[in-house]
């Protein structure tokens, strides 16, 4: 009998302790055999790409087909977040996705959706797409439905598209936040917010709006409310004018905008949260790591994602899923930034 090469049993070591199964049961995955639950694969597969393995021939799958994956710029984090979570999925269904990531001045969303065309895919996931803003014509996924190609709209929805929708409530993440708020003493509750032609941002208006008033009988929000960009930029231009307003605490329409009003915090030589309380919202990756970490409202990126693949799914197998909009809970992730009000309101020095 030859003996065993060290660097082998080293790698099915390594691939064991890291999926949590016997060298045996990497053995029996990696020869390609029966016997091993899809899950118990699937962690061995994941095992062998983090560890940096080459995966053997016998495991490469061909692939059921391709699936498009459109999603905006990728420099704010959930968005690549949205994108691991759906590719890993479709993959793990034996499909193989095509990226097709936005920016100012690049490729358009149309444009890409030719593209997909030309490749003959066999659907269609929009993350945050034209679906999401009011101003754009709808008329484009009518033509995608009207040739038979399946979509799945994500965080957007656009009524009277023939298509399943997957989305975080907006009007629970605003309740969540200004409850927060208020239950360590906050009367002055601003809203910095992106663009008010994108469907999330009118819902987390219409949540603020009725937080208002319900805690405090305000039935105008305008002077509460600053439209600008879903940017750092933005959130510091916002957070500016809520902070000159008098506001003690901001809730931000993403984590970069609360990065951002950290910022505008910072350059009138107040304290987060000493003098100003800031909520986020996404609790994009490294978000716990920023100075302070911050308080946020998560989206549930992993259920979202894998409800948006398994509607496509059934699309694709002539199975129509539900056409009523999948509205997701999210959830306050309570951290540094976000403290009891200050006495007195805050001032610039």
């Amino acid at each position: 009998m030859s003996p065993t090469l060290p660097h082998v049993r080293t790698r099915l070591t390594d691939l064991a302790d890291h999926a949590g199964v016997s060298t045996a049961t990497v053995s029996r995955v990696l020869n390609g055999k029966h016997g091993v639950s899809a899950q118990t694969r699937q962690a061995v597969l994941a095992a062998l790409d983090l560890l940096g393995y080459e995966r053997p021939e016998k495991l490469r799958t061909r692939s059921a087909g391709l699936v498009g994956l459109v999603v905006p710029e990728l420099s704010n984090p959930v968005f690549p977040a949205f994108a691991q979570v759906i590719e890993t999925m479709l993959s793990q269904r034996g499909y193989t996705p095509l990226l097709c990531t936005q920016s100012p001045g690049g490729t358009t969303e149309d444009q890409y959706v030719e593209m997909l065309l030309e490749h003959e895919v066999a659907g269609i996931v929009f993350v945050s797409g034209l679906h999401a803003d009011t101003s754009a014509s709808s008329e484009r996924y009518h033509r995608l439905r009207s040739r038979g190609v399946p979509i799945v709209l994500v965080n957007g929805h656009s009524a009277g598209v023939d298509a399943p929708s997957v989305s975080n409530d907006d009007l629970a993440s605003m309740e969540l936040a200004f409850r927060h708020l208020t239950s360590l003493g906050h009367r002055r509750i601003g809203l910095a917010i992106g663009p008010d032609r994108f469907v999330p941002a009118q819902r987390k208006v219409e949540g603020f709006a009725q937080n208002l008033e319900k805690h405090f009988g305000e039935t105008d929000p305008s002077a509460h409310v600053v439209t600008t960009l879903f940017t750092v930029e933005g959130g510091q231009a916002a957070a500016g004018e809520l902070i000159d307003a008098g506001h003690t605490a901001i809730i931000c329409g993403s984590d970069l905008m609360a990065l951002g009003a950290i910022r505008a915090a910072r350059q009138r030589g107040l304290s987060v949260p000493g003098d100003l309380s800031i909520v986020g919202y996404d609790d994009s990756p490294l978000i716990a790591y920023t100075d302070p970490p911050l308080t946020t409202v998560r989206q549930p990126v992993q259920a979202m994602g894998h409800a948006a693949v398994s509607a496509l799914m059934s699309e694709i197998a002539g199975t129509n899923a539900s056409r009523t909009e999948l509205l997701f809970f999210p959830e306050l992730i309570v951290r540094s930034s976000t403290g009891a009000a200050p006495v007195t309101a805050p001032t610039t020095p």
